[in-house]
C-alpha cells in the first residue's frame, strides 16, 4: 500500500470516472464510530486514490450527523496525505454564478459541534495552527487543473459553514453576503479541522449551486435546484480530478503534513493509554 495516497470526499456520483482503474470498497473501523460508508481504492492518472461518499451511497446522512473523525481517520488508516473536496455551496455575492468553481482559502464557523471536529481530549491536549486552513499547495494545483478544464473558476474567498439541515434564512443569508463571505456550505470545516491534526493537506472544490436567499430576485434555494445543478457540474468536477490527481506530488513536504510537531501540549508521560492507542495512528511518527 502507498503511503501517500490522494483521498476524494463528495457525492456518490464522483467515484463513476471512467479512468479509475482496480476498483475496491473497502470497510474500515475506527475509535470514533462508523465513517460515512466503506471506501473505495483505485488507481487514476497513475496514483493510488481512496473515495469516500460523504452522505453515504444514497445520500443517507445529514450534514449534522457527519463523523468528520472516522472519515479522516479512516483516510489516513488507508495512508492518504491529500485529500480533495467536492461539495455544493451556495453563493453569497454576485460573482459567484450558479455552477461557477470556487477555491476557498478561508473558513468561518457558523457551528457548534467544536468537540466533533478534533480528534483530541479525553487527556491529551493538542492546539493546531489553523490560520491558513486551506493547503495552498493543493488549492493552487486544482486551480492550475480547472483552468485546463474551462471551468468558471473563482481563486480564494471565504466558505461560511453553517450546520443545516434547513438552508439559511433571509437574514442570516444577507448577513454572512455584508460581512463579505463568499460561499456557504454544511460540510467542509470539520473536515478540514481533522484533516489539519491528522496531518493531511485538504483542499475544496466549492461547486456554486444556488445564490442562497439573500438575492431578491433569484428563486430561493431549494433541493431540486441544489441537485440539478450539481449534477450539470458532476462531469467537469470529475475531469478536474482526473487532471489534478498526477499534478500532486508523490510525496509529504507541505507545512500540512507537520502540523502536529509543535501542537501537543500534554506531557507524553500522563498521556492516557486509550486516548493514545486510538490516535496512534497521528501520532506513531512522535511516539
Amino acid at each position: 500500500m502507498s503511503p501517500h495516497r490522494i483521498g476524494i470526499i463528495g457525492g456518490s456520483g464522483l467515484y463513476h470516472i471512467e479512468a479509475l482503474t482496480k476498483q475496491r470498497w473497502t470497510k474500515v473501523k475506527t475509535p470514533f464510530g462508523q465513517p460515512s460508508d466503506s471506501l473505495l481504492t483505485g488507481e487514476l492518472g497513475g496514483r493510488q486514490v481512496v473515495f469516500l461518499p460523504r452522505h453515504g451511497r444514497g445520500h443517507r446522512i445529514l450534514p449534522s450527523e457527519l463523523n468528520h473523525r472516522a472519515n479522516i481517520w479512516a483516510m489516513k488508516r488507508l495512508g492518504v496525505a491529500w485529500i480533495i473536496s467536492v461539495s455544493a455551496v451556495g453563493s453569497l455575492q454576485p460573482k459567484y454564478k450558479p455552477r461557477d468553481i470556487v477555491l476557498p482559502n478561508q473558513f468561518v464557523d457558523r457551528t457548534k459541534r467544536a468537540s466533533d471536529h478534533t480528534f483530541f481530549g479525553r487527556g491529551i491536549v493538542a492546539h493546531i495552527a489553523f490560520a491558513d486552513p486551506i493547503c495552498e499547495q493543493l488549492r493552487q494545483a486544482l486551480l492550475r487543473a480547472g483552468r485546463s478544464q474551462g471551468a468558471r473558476l473563482h481563486d480564494g474567498g471565504a466558505y461560511v459553514n453553517m450546520e443545516g439541515p434547513a438552508f439559511s434564512t433571509r437574514a442570516e443569508s444577507r448577513t454572512n453576503r455584508r460581512a463579505g463571505y463568499d460561499v456557504i456550505g454544511m460540510t467542509n470545516l470539520g473536515e478540514a479541522k481533522c484533516a489539519r491534526e491528522a496531518e493531511i493537506a485538504y483542499a475544496t472544490m466549492a461547486m456554486v449551486t444556488d445564490y442562497d436567499c439573500w438575492k431578491a430576485t433569484q428563486d430561493y434555494v431549494t433541493v431540486e435546484m441544489v441537485v440539478a445543478n450539481l449534477q450539470k457540474n458532476a462531469e467537469l468536477a470529475k475531469r478536474i480530478i482526473a487532471e489534478v490527481v498526477p499534478m500532486i506530488p508523490p510525496d509529504t513536504g507541505c507545512t500540512c503534513h507537520h502540523a502536529l510537531k509543535n501542537a501537543i501540549l500534554t506531557d507524553r508521560k500522563l498521556w492516557p493509554t486509550k486516548t493514545a492507542r486510538a490516535l496512534r495512528i497521528l501520532l506513531s511518527k512522535y511516539l
